[in-house]
């Protein structure tokens, strides 16, 4: 009995030893980023239970508050990104109502015009007209190369954390590895709580889940489902940046057509992965990336082109309406499209029998018919189409219903069941008639029409004058031709050179007189904070569907207004999800981390079962003594 008692003592010292260093190990590494706190099982042994082994070594955890920790890491990391991001392109527009803001600036353009007209022979207010509005032009131009420099700092961010992003990955294979290899408790111990560390590192550039395997490796995947650890196999993740980006780069899911970078995942099985497709990466850094470099930052840009394209359109666009009216064949309208430059729109809103209302917007253009992307219009879900007006006014007619006939064989082949039917034919001169024939009525017909002949003509569209240009010769209107002129528009608006070099035009009392006069003078100021324009639901200004009405001034005030109201947003989201991760946080540490008060009084119950296995061990070594002194 005393062999026993003293082998059972001797192993109950060992489990203790180990139990008390396991104890230090802990309050060692209370404050160590990572580490888990680990706890002794001891086990019994003998074929009577008359013994105890030192056991296994526990990694002790809440895995569902590891799992929201990382969803939530991943959700802070995307909620702050883009708040940081979003509050850099509220500064650029200064403080709302400030000298120094957009809006100021452009208010103080529109003083100057009142000014001139209170003042037409004064030399002094032409030329504090012509420095303002150049001064105008400069500031959003300004705004929109920092709105593009901005995506190119994202765009150069992006290619850094894809790099930090699959060395992660392949360490965390590394790791699985090491694992599967390892027999010790402790070490295993720590393998596990780098893998884990490194794991929700991982979670701050993008969401992450992860699936445990039976021999102790884990496979992390997206998400979405993309699988990027499997074992002890990583996928590789690599970045094709593309440096500078401008308005007209853009993502697509074609790579010849993308013109900024985007992540490709080769996978342990092999495939290739475009995680730059929207909805493939959902939270994270990387995510709010993208989405600051394809979605917001470019809305921010469509908002100053659209800006600019309205402070030029404004002064040089007259408003046509056509005559609507209705006989035997139908509802039909006529309209007149004398002067129409490449570019110019001519709406034409039309209802089914089902009164589903749509706008076929016709674009015109100095090349054959083609389709046209609604979103660089009035209306983004519309249906736009060009129409060739190269051979004169004789052909507006034919060339209408030409585009009419493409649209409708369009709709028809993409399998739709409400292709509007009407159709296009001359009257006289200019003038055009959209008709009713089929179901669909015609409810309208309207245009805007450029009236300088061209950007150095600032007489025959009186009042109308070209003030803004495209560069220092380009007419501001809206075509297509070659590209968007729409896009970028912002980067490129001048103040015509034209009128800077002459600024008696500006006070001109008709387009064959040069005497100074108020009309044109008041004509720009009511243009500019009277008359309203119809400005594309594409900008988000006003919502997301419908087109948004306004002046210029008042456009200018709510796109300032709204990316104020963005960055509070955002900060706000970020500020919520920033407790959201502190409790998560505070969960998973009070399951995890360290309790010195709690591994302290555990010490102290370690330390009286080792005095006791020490007494058993003393009496039983006295008890041998006695019996070999016999």
């Amino acid at each position: 009995m005393s062999v026993n008692a003293l082998g059972t003592a001797t192993a109950g010292l060992q489990a203790m030893q180990a139990a008390i260093g396991l104890v230090s190990q802990n309050v060692a590494n209370a404050g160590t980023a990572g580490y888990v706190r680990r706890t002794l099982t001891p086990v019994s042994q003998g074929a009577a239970n008359n013994g105890v082994a030192v056991g296994t070594v526990t990694r002790t955890f809440d895995e569902a508050a590891l799992r929201q920790l990382r969803l939530e890491t991943a959700g802070a990391a995307y909620t702050g990104t883009r708040a940081d991001v979003i509050s850099q392109i509220d500064k650029l527009y200064g403080t709302p109502g400030s000298s120094t803001a957009l809006d100021g600036i452009l208010n103080t353009f529109t003083k100057a015009l009142q000014t001139l007209a209170a003042n037409t022979n004064s030399t002094a207010a032409r030329t504090t007209a012509v420095q303002t509005a150049s001064a105008l032009a400069a500031q959003i131009g300004s705004i929109a190369d920092s709105v593009q420099e901005l995506r190119s700092g994202v765009e150069s961010r992006l290619g850094t954390e894809t790099r930090d992003a699959s060395n992660l990955l392949a360490s965390i294979a590394d790791l699985n590895i090491k694992v599967t290899g390892t027999a010790d408790d402790a070490t295993r111990a720590a393998l596990l709580d780098q893998r884990d560390q490194q794991i929700t590192q991982l979670a701050s550039y993008f969401d992450v889940k992860t699936v445990a395997q039976r021999d102790g490796t884990v496979s992390v995947m997206t998400s979405s489902g993309v699988t990027l650890v499997d074992r002890g196999l990583s996928a590789t993740l690599s970045f094709d940046g593309r440096g500078t980006l401008n308005a007209n780069t853009a993502y697509s899911t074609d790579p010849a057509k993308r013109g900024v970078g985007t992540i490709t995942a080769t996978t342990p099985g092999g495939a290739v992965i475009d995680l730059g497709e929207p909805g493939t990466l959902r939270s994270g850094t990387i995510a709010a990336e993208f989405e600051l470099r394809d979605t917001i930052l470019p809305q921010a840009q469509r908002q100053l082109d659209d800006l600019a394209a309205g402070l030029a359109r404004a002064l040089t666009d007259k408003p046509v309406t056509g005559t609507l009216t209705t006989g035997a064949g139908g509802a039909r309208a006529d309209i007149d499209l004398s002067n129409i430059k490449p570019g110019n729109a001519v709406t034409v809103p039309v209802k089914g029998a089902d009164g589903t209302v749509r706008n076929i917007i016709l674009i015109a253009s100095n090349k054959a018919t083609a389709q046209a992307d609604p979103s660089l219009t009035v209306d983004s879900s519309g249906i736009a189409q060009t129409f060739d007006i190269s051979g004169g006014p004789a052909t507006y007619g034919a060339k209408l219903q030409e585009a009419l006939a493409a649209v409708q064989t369009r709709l028809t082949a993409q399998g739709g069941t409400a292709v509007p039917d009407i159709t296009a034919s001359a009257v006289s001169g200019s003038t055009v008639r959209f008709s009713s024939p089929g179901t669909w009525s015609v409810a309208g017909a309207s245009a805007g029409i450029t009236m300088p002949a061209s950007a150095s003509d600032v007489a025959s569209g009186f009042p109308y004058i070209p003030l803004f240009t495209d560069g220092a010769g380009t007419l501001v209107t809206g075509s297509v031709d070659n590209g968007s002129q729409l896009t970028g528009l912002a980067q490129r608006l001048t103040l015509n050179p034209a009128v800077a070099n002459n600024t008696a035009t500006l006070v001109a009392a008709s387009a064959t007189s040069t005497s100074p006069d108020t009309v044109r003078p008041l004509f720009l100021y009511d243009a500019l904070t009277s008359t309203r324009q119809t400005f594309s639901a594409a900008s988000g200004i006003g919502g997301i569907d419908a087109p948004h009405s306004a002046s210029v001034v008042g456009f200018a005030q709510d796109i300032v207004a709204a990316q104020g109201a963005a960055s509070v947003n955002a900060q706000s989201l970020n500020e919520g999800q920033g407790v959201a991760l502190a409790t998560a946080q505070g969960r998973y540490s009070a399951s995890a981390g360290v309790n010195i008060d709690e591994e302290m009084s555990r010490l102290i119950e370690l330390q009286t079962a080792y005095t006791a296995n020490a007494r058993v061990l003393t009496a039983a070594r006295d008890m041998l003594d006695t019996l070999l002194r016999i």
